[in-house]
């Protein structure tokens, strides 16, 4: 019996290493073990027996893989073979494989495989940047692995070789440096050398004033501020500290707050118990662990006003002659709490109150005093606020003297009076109140007006035409839902000349007439009117639906939404409105800047503002999970105060935390900024967005020159695999490359988040010394791209636009629509829309390259169908 059942396992056992028969599937064939170099391919296969169509999907390391490419190969009947491909092998791609078969309500799973990945060592762990105090001793730690293995760590400080080579991973103990170090590791196998970022030792020290003290509210007696932390001095920022004055009317001062510890982040703090429509001005140092900043300067505001808080008091009254005189004690400062409007005066005969009247001084004199006799008077000041309590009533007692018909004449021109001055008193009380209340209900009570490019809600209701007219389109209900409640009907649009032109539209200038009848400047991007299928349309307004509720300066933000009805057509055309960007898009500005008839510079501090900018914008649009996939400085705006909008959403998506896309449709997509793992797998992260961000930053310190010069697009994926990255541009400092390269890791999650590019583009930038403000406003007046028509002085920016070929309409087709022509002016693109480019003739040649002139060619920054 015992051996029956031996010979029963045996044979069990042999069918399973031979075919794993598994109900009704069988494998015929698993996937093997791999082992392959950095960059090269490797296939694993996979063969499944029973099913009619197999559902064959390829898992690794417990994860599902999917492919929009996958192909099933016929073996025979029943019998299929799959196959998954990995076009250019990373360290990221190394793990364990296995596929699985879903078949009648069950999961069958072959035998697993590895692939192991060997190349030069990869970093697990690298040196770091180090802040510490003069003197003090610290640790800096380096990690990598192969395979193969073993691996090895040599240490470099300030480019000489410390010690020996250490087994991985490795840890160096400083005694002590008194000055700035750049510091890197060497990890070596037997496949060859890779180096470490470099990091910076950095010297604790008293940090600067904080900067962009500013009220953010004021709520009743209470102030809201908030405030930029300046340079952190190479250490974390614990307190900051809040000092607050009040500048008494007299023009004294006194000292409110004399400074409080508030901890931060956030940097922010709240001041309670104001005094209402008072003068304060405030100001904040910062405290870390060497000790506190400077003050920033003082700021000032003025408090809100409100209804004053006490009664005029001392009324008297006095009777002489038929006339009657009133006097009141004059409100002032805290018990006002406002301008004063008007005393109201009040009378109150038989249990009546009477129609008040209104007086500016603190006095009031009537004919006809008899006439109020017998009744009780009462007293209230009025701000534009409100008016305050009322006084006491005070008696009018009659004079001993009786009058005679003269005195009775008196009283009734005193009566008369009355009854004239009550109403247009009361009229004049209500026109300054509506007035006031007006203004504030526009730009709020204290502060002035704002720009904004906050989005223009208008009203609907269910049988509103525009909304049918959007459900005509073919879009998605959701997208509908999305759009609708930004609506903006085709009335209210003045189209004006064309800013630009692409492969799938235009933008036009335009002027938007908003509910309150303000005529605000935008830009309108519409669809070409023969792109009429409802992929397009959609495409074309899910951008603006990813646009609508973004709320960041550094962001542009969807307007509304109109719909443009066309002459002998059925549909209209969708158009998207979106703030006037004056100065166009960075890319354009930068290049003629640099290649127009007048040259102008910009220093490296203006450079990293620039990219401080889109770097603030994408961490932005990365906390709310959403990828770009085009982020480029032709895709980065310039409003009119210079500051830095990053637009053009068309080929972005939203994500979901932590996941990644995978472009799967045929699209164009720019190739000398895609990231390396993109290019192989198609495979989109917010990492790939870093890595754009970094050709961005490229870009800027260039100029605007076209990146990877001489390399075709063709060329582009096997000159990036064999390490080489963009050079160092000749006016670029290496604290700036350093950050640029470190966005071009080729594996992704090494690279730097948006958050740490904007903390190291902040810190870059405070270390630049600014240039004095007649140099700044003398580099911006020059490069002014703003239209001919605006009458802006200056000769810069007519050179710069003389630099840019004219847009001439040959025909009615080249032009788009008949009554949206091109004019021939010298104005760049407003909004972004795709790789343009209009600069054909520059330095006096056309199609060749002249002294110190960038060729624009096509191709040198073409996109490609992937």
């Amino acid at each position: 019996m015992v051996g029956l059942a031996l010979r029963l396992a045996l044979v069990v056992v042999l069918a399973r290493d031979t075919c794993c028969v598994i109900g009704d599937v069988t494998f015929s064939r698993h996937p093997s073990n791999r082992t392959a170099s950095q960059g090269n391919g490797v296939r694993l296969g996979c063969a499944v027996e029973g099913p009619d169509e197999p559902d064959v999907v390829w898992v690794k390391d417990g994860s599902r893989l999917r492919s929009a490419d996958q192909m099933f190969i016929a073996l025979g009947e029943k019998h299929w073979e799959t196959y998954h491909s990995v076009k250019s092998v990373q360290q990221q791609d190394a793990g364990q494989y296995w596929c699985e078969v879903d078949f009648h309500g069950r999961t069958f799973a072959s035998r697993p495989a590895w692939i192991t990945v060997e190349g030069v060592p990869h970093f697990v762990l690298e040196p770091q940047d180090v802040a510490t105090l003069p003197g003090e001793p610290f640790n800096l730690t380096c990690g990598a692995v192969g395979p193969p293995e073993p691996v090895e760590v040599l240490w470099w400080l300030g480019g000489v070789r410390e010690g020996g080579a250490a087994p991985s991973p490795s840890v160096l103990r400083v005694a002590g440096v008194n000055g700035t170090l750049k510091f890197y590791c060497e990890a070596r196998n037997a496949r060859g050398i890779s180096v470490s970022r470099t990091g910076t030792v950095y010297i604790k020290e008293l940090p600067a004033a904080p900067v962009g003290l500013e009220v953010a509210e004021l709520a009743g007696d209470d102030v809201s501020l908030s405030w930029q932390p300046g340079f952190t001095g190479h250490s974390e920022l614990s307190a900051c500290v809040v000092q607050l004055r009040r500048t008494s009317p007299g023009g004294g001062t006194v000292v409110v707050f004399p400074g409080s510890p508030v901890q931060v982040p956030p940097h922010a703090s709240v001041l309670p118990g104001l005094s209402r429509h008072s003068n304060y001005s405030v100001r904040v140092a910062c405290l870390n662990e060497v000790g506190a900043s400077p003050f920033s300067a003082w700021t000032g505001f003025v408090t809100a006003e409100s209804a004053p808080s006490a009664a005029p008091g001392n009324l008297t009254l006095d009777s002489s002659r038929g006339r009657l005189s009133l006097r009141w004690a004059e409100l002032r400062g805290e018990e006002l709490r406002g301008e004063l409007l008007a005393y109201k005066v009040q009378w109150i005969l038989g249990g009546e109150q009477q129609e008040p009247l209104l007086f500016k001084d603190p006095w009031a004199r009537l004919s006809g005093g008899r006439g109020f006799f017998n009744a009780s008077v009462r007293v209230s000041a009025c701000t534009a606020v409100g008016c305050g309590p009322w006084s006491a009533p005070v008696a009018a007692v009659p004079a001993a003297a009786a009058g005679d018909r003269s005195v009775e004449r008196d009283h009734l021109w005193a009566g008369v009076l009355f009854a004239l001055l009550a109403p247009t008193a009361s009229a004049l009380l209500f026109s300054v109140f509506a007035r006031r209340r007006g203004k504030e209900r526009r730009s709020g009570p204290v502060l002035p007006p704002a720009e904004t490019d906050a989005a223009v809600s208008f009203g609907r209701n269910a049988g509103d035409p525009h909304l049918s007219a959007l459900g005509s389109l073919g879009i998605s209900e959701d997208l509908n839902n999305q759009l609708k409640d930004v609506l903006i009907p085709e009335r209210l649009l003045t189209l004006g000349h064309v800013l630009g032109k692409g492969e799938f539209g235009s933008v036009r200038e335009a002027s938007l007439k908003t509910d309150d009848s303000r005529v605000q400047k935008v830009a309108v991007k519409a669809l070409k009117s023969d792109m009429a299928s409802s992929g397009d349309v959609e495409q074309f307004l899910r951008e603006a639906a990813h646009m609508k509720d973004f709320h960041h300066p550094n962001v542009i933000r969807l307007i509304g939404v109109s719909l443009r009805r066309r002459h002998a057509r059925r549909l209209p055309v969708p158009v998207v409105v979106l703030p006037f960007m004056r100065h166009g898009d960075l890319h354009t500005f930068l290049l003629l800047s640099r290649l127009g008839d007048r040259r102008v510079d910009f220093s490296a501090g203006v450079l990293v503002r620039f990219m401080l900018d889109v770097a603030r914008g994408m961490e932005y649009l990365s906390a709310r999970n959403i990828i770009h996939r085009d982020l480029a400085a032709r895709n980065c705006m310039l409003d009119e105060n210079m500051a830095v909008r990053v637009a053009d959403f068309g080929l972005s998506k939203k994500i979901n935390p932590g996941d990644y896309y995978r472009q799967g449709s045929v699209a164009k997509l720019p190739v000398k900024w895609i990231a390396l793992e993109s290019l192989a797998d198609n495979v989109y992260t917010t990492q790939s967005d870093v890595w754009a961000f970094g050709v961005t930053m490229w870009e800027v310190m260039t100029r605007g020159q076209t990146p990877y010069p001489g390399v075709e697009n063709s060329e582009i994926y096997e000159y990036l695999i064999r390490g080489e990255r963009l050079k160092k541009p000749a006016e670029c400092a290496q604290d700036v490359y350093d950050v640029m390269h470190s966005c071009w890791s080729p594996v992704p999650k090494c690279r730097p988040t948006f958050r740490r590019l904007a903390v190291l583009l902040e810190e870059l930038r405070l270390s630049f010394s600014p240039a004095p403000p007649h140099e700044q406003s003398e580099s911006f007046r020059y490069v002014n791209l703003a239209g001919a028509g605006e009458g802006r002085e200056g000769n810069g920016a007519g050179d710069l636009r003389r630099a840019a070929s004219p847009w001439v309409r040959e025909t009615e087709a080249e032009a788009g629509e008949g009554d949206w022509p091109r004019p021939a002016s010298g104005a760049v693109a407003a909004i972004g829309g795709g790789d343009y480019r209009y600069v054909e003739e520059l330095g006096g040649t056309r199609g060749g390259r002249g002294p110190g002139v960038d060729r624009l060619d096509d191709d040198d920054d073409a996109v490609v169908h992937v």
